[in-house]
């Protein structure tokens, strides 16, 4: 039997080549974070559910007399209140409603898997849900947002 040695040669290969291959992407890992002052994000704890992010624009009606059918052009935006519901741990209910009692607009962060990231700025508040049998108690921060949000791709 003969043996042949064979040279590896090492290939480098971009992986982001292939990003836009995936077949979708698990929200396992996507976190909420805050900023009152500085530069620093603080991470908001248990988070359960990210709201839907965007909005539609408004319908303004530019019909005149002549037209034969309605027509429209695209208004302004009107951005949602952001709604983030949360698991009750203690600890994070009270870091938010420190947060809250300022009245101030916070700056906030959702980071998702990939790297994607959504920012706004808002006035948060928060209310405590409905308590269940047999159910982890939640409370939910809303923020009424008065600047973004803005999308910012995965890199």
């Amino acid at each position: 039997m003969r043996y042949i040695n064979l040279k590896q040669e090492v290939l480098k290969t971009d992986l982001q080549l292939f990003a836009d291959e995936i077949s979708g992407l698990l929200s396992k890992g996507t976190a909420l974070s805050y900023k009152s002052s500085g530069d620093s994000y603080t991470a908001v704890a248990a988070v359960k559910t990210i709201p839907a992010i965007g909005s539609d624009p408004e319908k303004v009606d530019v019909t005149h007399l002549g037209s034969e059918k309605k027509s429209y052009v695209k208004g302004l935006e009107d951005s949602e209140n952001l709604e983030f519901s949360i698991i009750y741990q203690g600890k994070n209910f009270k870091d938010i409603h420190a947060l809250c009692k300022t009245g101030k607009e916070t700056d906030f962060k959702i980071t998702y898997p990939d790297g994607m990231e959504v920012t706004f700025t808002g006035t948060p508040s928060f209310k405590f849900n409905g308590a269940e049998v047999n159910s982890a108690l939640e409370f939910s921060l809303v923020v009424v947002v008065s600047k973004g949000p803005d999308i910012k791709p995965a890199p």
